[in-house]
């Protein structure tokens, strides 16, 4: 027979190793937890890509519709298409093939991206021109001052409006926000009649200029460049479609589906 004191420490001894065994057991999900987080692609594809560029930041959109491949989008720059090891990348377009066509996977997601944008944009920031009857149809334009094409598609607004077409101009400083393209244009939002003001401006008829510290127009150029945007002028269908360069008030009545003999 066990003394008490043997006992003791043979209960002791017993207990001692259920702890350890339950410690062991209770600690195999978190260190699966962390091994998982550890293994998950996400992970791995940002630490790998921030190791080498710290100075940028990524961030993983998620799995694109190429099996192994992340959609990556760098802040201020491109969308790369990464390997889930984290081990290659593309710096350009990832097409799908279907039967009948080849569909640029980064361009669905921003044509997206732009509809939903552009579906609760506030107007009081727009420079915005209305038909004076009905509006059948809407196009967000990026515009710069100095820009010849810009001048001359705002020379087609007036012929917009009148097939119903509300044009709503949003500032693209192509010189960047420190230049007098962004002068011009700030003063422009900034003015009692803005969009006299823009007349003004895309006519030669300029104005001193006057920068008032609200205005939209860095967060616009910056906008711009984040959906797309690299010249002007650059049109924003309302279904998110971008459609750069100049284009006719006609072209805008076929794209749009616009009755052009009915007006």
């Amino acid at each position: 027979m066990f003394n008490s004191t043997a006992s003791a420490a043979v209960s002791l001894t017993l207990r001692s190793i259920f702890v350890l065994g339950l410690s062991a057991l209770l600690s195999v999900p978190a260190l699966a937890e962390a091994k998982a987080k550890a293994a998950d692609p996400t992970t791995i594809i940002q630490q790998k890509l921030s190791a080498v560029r710290p100075d940028l930041g990524f961030k993983v959109l998620g799995r694109s519709s190429m099996p192994g491949i992340y959609e990556v989008q760098v802040d201020g720059g491109p969308t790369l298409f990464v390997a889930e090891d984290g081990s290659h990348f593309i710096d350009g377009s990832l097409y799908k093939i279907t039967p009948t066509q080849f569909i640029d996977i980064a361009e669905v997601r921003m044509t997206a991206m732009r509809q939903q944008i552009f579906a609760t944009y506030n107007t009081d920031d727009m420079i915005v021109f209305k038909p004076q009857g009905e509006t059948k149809a809407i196009i967000n334009v990026f515009t710069d001052i100095d820009c010849g094409y810009c001048r001359k598609l705002h020379n087609e607004v007036p012929m917009l409006n009148a097939m119903g077409v509300e044009v709503r101009y949003l500032a693209y400083p192509r010189a960047g926000v420190e230049s007098d393209s962004y002068s011009k244009i700030a003063t422009a939002w900034c003015a009692d009649d803005p969009n006299q003001a823009l007349t003004d401006f895309k006519t030669g008829n300029g104005r001193k200029f006057a920068v008032c510290d609200d205005n939209p127009v860095a967060s616009q150029f910056a906008l711009g460049g984040s959906i797309g945007v690299n010249g002007t002028p650059a049109t924003v269908l309302m279904d998110g479609t971008l459609l750069p360069g100049y284009r006719t008030a006609a072209d805008f009545a076929q794209l749009l589906g616009l009755d052009v003999q009915a007006n």
